[in-house]
Order: structure tokens, then sequence, then C-alpha cells
């Protein structure tokens, strides 16, 4: 079935660590080999053996579009005429940079990088040359990057594999990270009486979507900007998957929070690789040229990068937007949860804007501990399951799906019609 993908992850692990070049890629979580896509279009991707799948990965949430949106494409193909890269300022990059700041009136002013990655090291960075303090505050499975010093009981590929902590991480990158956990605003409020002279800044995904989908109570969010404002902390929104996903202005806009800097990625790229870090002007006023803490990006800002991101921004801010891909995201998770309980599988789903859980669990989970209590081997057979009948949802049982403006009725239909299927054989044992 998967005889052209097997032989080019055969011939990658010879070259590629794993054969793959971002962990959760390799299937280790669910066993098996993994799918080389050879194509896009709309809501579905191909495969390298030809089979056609609805996809609910979405590059991992960017292509909030679907898969070659023709005004992407056209964007992407005009600006590349004129030139890949200059390392000189471009129109392109103040016309993103207005878009942005008209969208999150959190953000006064706003640096463009290359990543998601790149932007959560710098506004960390930011925060403690703001602060002159160097305590950072993470929480258990949430994901912000690679960067050393928050490899510490991450999420993502990191929590897929077992091991949060990663390997070549010296102990004393560490000393500074304080982590504690998703939800529980009393354990804020405990590490703040504790630590909050030394803390420097906060960092949160405000909806969790590296430990699968976790939604924040409205008490913990609140908690988070009360002790920051009252210590002097900067509340950093880790708005990578979030940003331009769940809302027009974000989870900052659902849970009605202003973060004192946002990190964004993903959507604003449009499937290109484009992260920004922006906030409060007095915070941003000392990143370099006019401030000594120094980043910089020989790609930053690319233009074809960017032209893809406004292409994308310039739909998804289109009154209605949102309301139609809530309702589509929410018709999905619904339906699979109505099959799930007529098949006597344990299971529960969640939503949104474009972005969803699956969990086989009675509830959707609140932390890390509730997650790690789902059942991973029900998860890996259904998720092979759907796979075989047409349908791509992430190989792992810790990472949110995604919903785009291109999935209809059809694709909906097709993902029911599989899983009654997947379902009624987990039902039977």
């Amino acid at each position: 079935m998967y005889e052209r993908s097997r032989e080019l992850f055969d011939q990658s692990v010879r070259l590629i660590p794993g054969g793959v070049n971002s962990p959760v890629r390799a299937f280790g979580a669910v066993g098996g080999t993994p799918v080389f896509i050879r194509s896009g279009s709309g809501p579905r991707v191909t495969d390298e053996d030809g089979r056609e799948y609805v996809d609910y990965v979405g590059s991992w949430g960017p292509l909030i579009l679907g898969h070659a949106h023709p005004d992407v494409l056209q964007a992407v193909t005009s600006t590349a005429q004129r030139g890949l890269s200059f390392g000189a300022p471009t129109a392109l990059e103040l016309e993103m940079a207005q878009l942005l700041t008209q969208s999150l009136p959190s953000i006064e002013q706003v640096r463009l990088v290359s990543s998601g990655t790149e932007a959560v090291m710098s506004a960390l960075r930011l925060a403690r040359g703001f602060t002159g303090r160097s305590v950072i505050v993470k929480f258990e499975g949430c994901y912000h990057g690679h960067s050393d010093f928050l490899l510490v009981k991450a999420g993502s590929g990191a929590l897929t594999f077992g091991n949060p902590t990663s390997a070549g991480v010296p102990a004393e990158l560490t000393a500074h990270t304080l982590v504690l956990d998703y939800n529980d605003p009393q354990q804020v409020a405990d590490a703040f009486e504790r630590f909050g002279d030394s803390i420097a800044a906060v960092v949160v995904e405000p909806v969790a979507g590296n430990m699968n989908f976790v939604r924040p109570s409205q008490a913990f969010v609140d908690e988070l900007r009360t002790r920051c404002t009252r210590h002097g902390a900067v509340l950093i929104f880790d708005e990578v998957m979030t940003g331009f996903r769940v809302g027009a202005r974000g989870a900052q806009g659902v849970f009605g929070i202003t973060p004192d800097l946002t990190t964004l990625g993903k959507v604003i790229g449009g499937g290109m690789p484009v992260g920004a870090f922006g906030g409060r002007r007095d915070i941003m006023q000392k990143v370099a040229p006019v401030g000594p803490v120094y980043q910089a990006g020989t790609l930053s800002g690319n233009p074809v990068a960017v032209a893809a991101g406004l292409a994308t921004l310039r739909h998804v801010l289109r009154p209605g937007f949102f309301d139609e891909l809530s309702r589509t995201t929410a018709t999905l998770v619904q339906g699979l949860a109505q099959r799930a309980r007529r098949a006597n599988v344990p299971f529960s789903a969640a939503s949104l804007g474009g972005m969803f859980g699956l969990f086989f669990r009675a509830a959707p989970p609140a932390n890390f501990r509730e997650v790690m209590q789902s059942d991973r081997e029900g998860f890996n057979r259904f998720f092979h399951g759907m796979l075989e009948r047409g349908v791509y949802l992430a190989p792992s049982a810790y990472e949110a799906g995604f919903v785009s403006s291109a999935h209809g009725e059809r694709e909906i239909a097709q993902t029911f019609a599989a899983a009654d299927e997947v379902f009624a054989r987990m039902g039977r044992g």
C-alpha cells in the first residue's frame, strides 16, 4: 500500500537522522512507515504512491486556507519573480507590520523572524533584557521551540518520544526555568509569592497544542495577567499555533487578555517560514538597533514568505471567516464523538476556531497529567485505521489537529464514514 513511501524512507534513514527533518514526522509514536507527500490541493494531500487523503495536519497549522490556494500561489510567484531575498528593508515587511499591529491591539511594535522557535527565543531574551531578571516560568507539556533553556518538560516531539528534557542541554542553562502545571492558578500565585522578584517572564501557550489540544480556564489566564502585572514580569503569549488560527485576534482575543509580548508563526507565513514577536512599545524599544538586546536574521522578513502570509491573512481577516471555520471544526469533533459513543469507545474531543483535539479518554484533559492518562494505543489503532481509509491525522496522540476553510461537507462525510468503520472495529476489541 505504501511501497514508494517505504522505499523513500529506507533511503532517507541512511542520510537523514531518523529519515526525517522533524522528529514527529517519523511515525515513531504510532508505528509504521511515514507517508511521503507528493502534492496537496485544498483540503487533500496525495502521497508518493498516488493515494489521496483528507488532511487534518495542514503542515501543522499554517495552511488555514488549504493547500496551494491560488491567491497564495499568485503572491509567491509574482514576488519571487522580483527576487528571492535582499537582506534589506522591503515595503512588504512594513505591510505585514501594519496588518499585525492593526489586528492584534497588544502589539504596538513587531519584529519579523524566520520561525516560531526564533520568535520565542528572541522574546524571552528581550524579556530578560527589559526586566534585568533571569527566571522564566513555563508550563509542563507546553512546547515553545527547541531553544536550550525551554526544553524542560516540553511537549510536541519531545513528549511523543518520552524524553521531555533533551540531551545536549547543560543543566546550568535550565537552572533558571521554572516549570509549573498548566491550568493551575493557585500554583501560579504560589510561585510568584516565592520567586516574584526574580521572574523575568511567563511564557505560555494560551491554548496548548503540543500535548494535544488543551484549553485553559479563564481563571488560569486571568491569574497569569494579574501576577505578571503585580510583580513586573513580562507575560508572553506564544501564539505561534493559535495566532489567526482560533480567532481573528488569536487566543488573546478569545480570553480577553492583553499580553506584554506575543509570538507568532505558522498562519502568518501561509505555509512558508515566517515568525514574529511583538508587543508593548517600551519593551520592543529595547531591541537592537535602538536598544541593547541583540537580535538579527539574514532572511528575517523574507519577501516571498511575507507575501504568502499577507495573502493568507487577507482571507482570514474577512468578516465571517472564523464563524464558518469554527462551525466546520465543531461539526467534525462532535460527529466523531457521537460515533465513538455508538461504538462504546472511550473518546472525547474539543475544538476552538480551526484547531481541535481527539482524546481516547472520557473527557478532554485539562493538563499534562490528564493528557498522559489517555489511551495511547487506542489512538494509534484509530490513526492507522483512518489512514488506511484516506484520512490523514497527526501521527501522535500528543498533537492538535487542524481544519482549513477548504474542508467542506464532502471531506467531513468521508471522515465520518471512515470513523464509523474504525470505531466499530475498536468497539469489538
